[in-house]
């Protein structure tokens, strides 16, 4: 029961951050952010579930064009066989060599062809899934340009501003609070994450999702320096 992630709860908690942040910060950048990635978490519960569920017409497609496959290869080659048996004389080792060297080359793209055919649905959900890891990795670095400007010094330590300066601070608790909630949806982020692959076992799909982790993993870390600092002087 508590092995695996439920993707109902990753919805449940993506939109009672949003409603946590709206509350906190309404209109701002950061909540707009938020609803975003709660709208994300939605699809990706959907899109979670399609991965896991087998793809039928694709498997029927794919049976039929390697049987196609297999018929068309085993008529050339009883073609082939009765051609050569009906000869008058009897082969050379040339060409016996000939036909032995033309017979594996056939069975090994014969091969290579069977396989590429029985990878169509791991490659099309393999897109899928990179596709929706690079929109969390957007929305992880988009997190991270609404905290960049959120310096902790400029609160406790307030000096005078120019006209480049961003927008006046937040209070230390606020500031706190606001950089709390951008560890929250890098964290949201790497969890979703987790959801495409879990039931998808897929090298490709599973190295993107590591990643992921591993960039939000390096931007909470420099927002949790700030939230320390901040509490030093709290």
């Amino acid at each position: 029961m508590y092995r695996t992630l439920d993707p109902v709860r990753i919805v449940e908690t993506a939109d009672t951050l949003q409603r946590r942040v709206e509350a906190r910060f309404p209109d701002s950048g950061l909540s707009r952010v938020s609803a975003e990635l709660s709208a994300v978490a939605a699809e990706a519960a959907e899109r979670a579930r399609w991965l896991a569920s087998p793809h039928w017409p694709l498997r029927l497609l794919a049976g039929l064009a390697i049987t196609l496959l297999l018929l068309v290869v085993g008529s050339s080659s009883f073609a082939a066989y009765s051609a050569l048996h009906d000869r008058l004389e009897p082969a050379s080792l040339a060409e016996l060599i000939q036909g032995t060297d033309a017979a594996i080359n056939e069975i090994v793209l014969l091969s290579l062809a069977i396989a590429f055919i029985l990878r169509w649905e791991t490659r099309i959900k393999r897109a899928r899934v990179q596709k929706a890891i690079h929109v969390l990795r957007s929305i992880a670095h988009i997190v991270d340009m609404h905290q960049l400007t959120k310096d902790p010094h400029r609160v406790l330590s307030p000096a005078p501003t120019s006209a480049s300066t961003p927008k006046p601070p937040l209070t230390a608790l606020e500031l706190e609070r606001y950089l709390d909630y951008c560890a929250e949806l890098l964290a949201m982020c790497s969890k979703i994450a987790a959801v495409y692959v879990q039931h998808f076992e897929d090298e490709v799909a599973l190295e993107a999702v590591n990643d992921l982790e591993n960039l939000t993993t390096g931007l909470s870390r420099n927002i949790w320096q700030k939230i320390v600092i901040l509490g030093r002087e709290l």
